[in-house]
């Protein structure tokens, strides 16, 4: 069985199909299963998709669960499953057909409400069911696919990813979307994924650096280096949750129930289409 792996912050690595050209990464994160307002429909359909399309796998980014307690926003006594270990249960019904593409798994706050008054970890619970590794703050990922990585055959593709449930509230777009952004400040990835606003976008996040190699210019008698850039992909995740009680009460915009896919590209360079870097776009 898999143990949630504490401490210090580590990669689990990914060894994915030498047979990919490209792949398709979708965050699962704030379900709310138990809300009435949960959209099963949309949820289904996203599982569906990740079950029939070969090169699609997922990661588990937090608040799977609604668990409404005494004292937290939300409506205890209206909830559609009302126990929060029920709906951990099913939730897991809802996985088990696609767990062997499932990645890795974080928490949410929601989930931490249970654990803060209990002592119980149900995130924790779902990825020992799901045979998955589980790590509460945050996981990263080095995913490794594909092959021909600088034209070297059997040479895969790697990339590194983090993702993280989130923290704190915002009202704007802007403000949700910055706190994504400020991961790419301190932890040097391809793509990041943040949930918790639920607000579903996509941007990506360019930095320049020395290229090492080394030029020695005959007119001007200097030795220089170039300037590369490197491109990575902040994602946040949408939310399962239809309008109404709480978000309507507070003023909250509705959700557009779309789920982001991270594009990872095992093509060679030049390849227009997919490109040479990490990008996003929506599922509806």
């Amino acid at each position: 069985m898999t143990e949630d792996l504490k401490g210090e912050l580590r990669f689990y690595v990914c060894n994915l199909s030498s047979e990919f050209d490209r792949l398709h990464i979708i965050p699962l994160s704030d379900v709310h299963l138990g809300d009435p307002l949960f959209s099963e429909k949309h949820f289904i359909r996203t599982l569906e998709y990740i079950d029939k399309t070969p090169n699609c796998y997922a990661f588990l980014n937090g608040d799977l669960l609604n668990c409404v307690i005494v004292g937290k926003v939300g409506n205890i006594y209206g909830q559609e499953i009302a126990s929060p270990q029920d709906q951990r249960d099913l939730m897991i019904k809802y996985l088990k057909p696609i767990k062997h593409k499932i990645l890795a798994m974080t928490t949410g706050n929601h989930e931490a409400r249970i654990f803060d008054v209990a002592g119980m970890d149900l995130s924790k619970d779902i990825a020992r069911e799901l045979n998955i590794p589980y790590r509460a703050e945050g996981i990263g990922v080095k995913i490794k696919f594909g092959s021909g990585n600088n034209r070297m055959k059997g040479k895969p593709f790697v990339y590194k990813g983090y993702f993280t449930h989130g923290y704190g509230g915002a009202r704007t777009s802007s403000a949700k979307a910055i706190k994504g952004e400020r991961l790419s400040y301190f932890l040097s990835c391809d793509f990041y994924s943040m949930a918790h606003d639920h607000l579903s976008n996509g941007a990506p996040v360019v930095s320049l650096e020395c290229d090492l190699r080394e030029h020695y210019d005959k007119t001007t008698g200097f030795t220089s280096c170039a300037v590369r850039s490197t491109r990575a992909i902040v994602v946040k995740s949408a939310a399962y949750l239809k309008w109404g009680n709480y978000g309507e009460s507070k003023g909250f915009p509705p959700v557009d129930l779309m789920t982001p896919i991270i594009k990872l590209s095992g093509k060679m360079h030049g390849d227009f289409e997919y490109g040479d870097y990490p990008t996003a776009r929506a599922l509806i």
